[in-house]
């Protein structure tokens, strides 16, 4: 009897011992992706900051570029293509990508352009796109910590024996998109 009731003892034990594991690393799962999110709406927020005032600048530049349109039209499809997306999905992360490539173009046509170098509204905005992309930037740091943080804990064992299972995958990463480590050029001639 004796020796019955430690073995069912022992059960109880092991069971409870590896429910606590379980469930303290589905808690440690749950934390680490609440801070993705938490990271990614912090992204969001400063992206969001950038599509306001992006369009401000373009009106500002429009009237002295009527030949650069294809540098406007680019923008603004970026920035509908990003409006269409789910936040934190890949395809987000891809748009906010395209987005940044066609506002490069647009900082490039600004410096070369005199006249909007000298006008005070365009520099005023320049300095808070100035700022917001540094915002971004960090806003992006931070996020691609958080992912490796939780991603790293997925690909861990014993976790990624029953993470997928418990509904948690892998999050995309903010990347540099293709091309980004040349400097955008800019043809500033006339288009006929």
């Amino acid at each position: 009897m004796r020796a019955a009731a430690a073995i069912v003892l022992a059960i109880v034990l092991i069971a409870g011992l590896a429910y606590s594991a379980v469930a303290g690393t589905y808690n440690r799962l749950v934390q680490a992706n609440q801070q993705v999110s938490a990271a990614q709406a912090e992204v969001e927020t400063q992206l969001q900051r950038r599509f306001d005032l992006v369009p401000n600048l373009v009106e500002a530049t429009r009237a002295s570029l009527a030949q650069e349109r294809a540098v406007f039209g680019e923008i603004a499809q970026a920035r509908t293509r990003y409006a269409g997306t789910q936040p934190g999905t890949p395809e987000r992360v891809e748009a906010a990508n395209q987005y940044e490539g066609a506002i490069a173009r647009l900082l490039v046509i600004v410096e070369n352009y005199p006249v909007l170098r000298s006008n005070e509204t365009v520099q005023a905005l320049m300095r808070q796109l100035a700022s917001t992309e540094n915002e971004v930037a960090f806003a992006r740091r931070g996020y691609n910590a958080s992912v490796q943080t939780y991603d790293t804990m997925l690909q861990s064992f014993p976790t990624t024996l029953f993470a997928g299972s418990l509904g948690f995958h892998p999050r995309p990463y903010f990347q540099a998109q293709p091309g980004a480590e040349q400097a955008p050029r800019v043809n500033l001639t006339p288009q006929r």
